[in-house]
This record gives C-alpha cells, structure tokens and sequence, in this order.
C-alpha cells in the first residue's frame, strides 16, 4: 500500500505564553502532519511527502525530519533559488492558536511547473493520493489545473483521493476563487474529511446539515466531518457509532485535524469499520491537542 501526500511544510516557530525565552524551532504543514500520523499509525504503509524545498539549511534539516519519521523523500522538488515557508504560532490560555506567516517565495509555490522533475503523473503508481485546499492554495493555477487533470485519470484507472478542505482565507484572492476550487476538487474526492467549521466559513451555510448535503451532491460517499469536541460524524454508511469523549486537557489545538486524518486513513487502509476508523481519529485528535506544537513525541 503506497499513499502519497502534497503540499507544504513550514519552518515552525512556537512562541511562549509568557513572552520570555526561546522560540521552539520545528517542521510542520496540514499535509506533512497528515502524513507524519498516518505513517506513525501504519508503520507497514509506504507514505512519501510531495512538495518543493530549497538547497539551504533549513530544507537540508526539513527532509531529514521526514526521513526520521519515515516518509519517503523521492518526490521532493529542489529548487536553488527558494527556500521554505515560516510561520509562528500563538497560544491563548484556552489552547487555540494564532498563527504569523512568512510563505509567499517559498519553495512549495513552484511545485508541478516547469523546469519540474516532479509531476503529478509521477503520482500513478500510489494507491491513493491525499492532499487539501491549503495544497490548492500554495500551488499555481496551472499546477493546480494540472494536477486536476491527472486525478481524474487516476480516479478512473482505480486509484483513490482523500481531500481536506481546510481552508484559510489569506492565502486565496477571493473567496469565489476558494469556493471555485474546492468544489472542484470536492468532484475528485473519494474519502472526504473536511471540519466543519472551515465548510461553513467558505460556503457560508446555516449549519451541518447544509454542509452534509452539499457534499453528498458532489458525490462524496465516504468520510468524516470533523466537528471538534463533539466527535466526527460520518459522510457515508456506518454501524453505531462509538463514543467520541472529549480530550483529557488542551494545550495547543495546532493539528488536530491533520492528526484524526492520518489516523482515519490509517484505519481505513488497514481494512477497518467505519467506526473503528472515526475513533482512531478521534482519539489520536485528543491525544495530539494535549501537547503543543503540531507533531507530539512518539508514544
């Protein structure tokens, strides 16, 4: 079994509550978090990270955090020119984050266009291929149209897309642009695992029973949406679900839905129920929100 992950991981800065000492420096991005806890999960899934780094230090450092943690490094673009993206992170009392961004020249922004040793047909030969609006938004309008192109193909010869809309204002034009591309890649989607609250910021619908049916009219048969504290629901058929208690403590909300995506899919790739595969989320979720930063020691 192959997955496949796109987009971009970040220098990660966490900044103290009190204001006094270092930054911790680390790696981090919605889909490398996604595929971090999906290989931790299923250590005998082969898992490679699709992105652009540079030649510097800090991309040197970046594939060596993948390769530690077990992804597979061969559909890395390297770009002599670029570097990685940066973003700090806040936290408040209560555990939720806000973040500062430095990603506009970064490497990941040049993935899939020419000269580009990686393209998306090099991604024919993964049984399924995950990636979210976040990855829609970093990349350009012609690597964007290409890499739609090429999923449909792969859709059609048997392979599978997991998308998670994860959607963050700053980095579209417009909103129209957001909502335009989404859908589109919505209709591409085989395993669905949007957050609500992100379905309603960019649809801007009256509630979850709005989101369900316009997901389940794009076609999206199987999946969860993710609903916080209140557990997952899921977007096709399921047995009964199991209790989904909430987290022990939160520290730092940062990846929470990477974290129940890469578990989800894990279980899903293993065979499991439906419900077996929201609680593996949900419980890994809960884990990952006790601990700060996006990626949690191992145990």
């Amino acid at each position: 079994m192959r997955v496949a992950s796109i987009g971009e991981c970040m220098v990660e800065l966490t900044l103290p509550r009190d204001d006094d000492g270092a930054a911790r420096v680390g790696f981090a991005g919605d889909t490398a978090n996604t595929a971090i806890y999906l290989k931790r999960a299923a250590p005998d899934v082969a898992v490679a990270y699709v992105t652009a780094l540079g030649r510097d230090p800090l991309s040197e450092r970046m594939l060596g955090f993948f390769a530690g943690e077990g992804l597979e490094t061969g559909l890395v673009e390297r770009r002599g020119d670029r570097a990685p993206g940066l973003y700090a992170i806040t936290v408040d009392a209560a555990g939720e984050r806000s973040f500062t961004y430095w990603r506009e020249a970064a490497a990941v922004r040049t993935l899939f266009l020419p000269p580009a040793t990686v393209t998306p047909e090099r991604l024919a030969d993964f049984d399924l291929v995950y990636l979210s609006a976040i990855t829609l938004a970093v990349l350009a309008p012609a690597a964007r149209d290409a890499l739609a192109g090429f999923l449909a193909g792969y859709r059609a010869r048997g392979g599978r897309v997991a998308f998670d809309s994860n959607y963050r204002p700053r980095l579209w034009p417009d909103v129209a642009t957001a909502r335009a591309e989404v859908a589109r890649f919505w209709a591409l989607t085989d395993v669905a695992l949007p957050s609500l609250d992100d379905e309603l910021a960019l649809y801007g619908e009256a509630g979850e029973a709005a989101v369900v049916a316009r997901l389940a009219a794009a076609g999206v048969a199987r999946g969860a949406l993710k609903r916080g504290a209140e557990g997952p629901r899921p977007l096709g058929p399921c047995g009964p679900l199991p209790a989904f208690p909430p987290a022990a403590r939160v520290v730092d909300t940062t990846a929470a839905g990477d974290s129940f995506n890469g578990a989800y899919l894990a279980a899903l790739l293993g065979g499991q129920p439906e419900a077996d595969c929201l609680a593996a989320g949900h419980t890994t979720a809960s884990r990952v929100i006790g601990h700060p930063g996006a990626i949690v020691p191992r145990g």
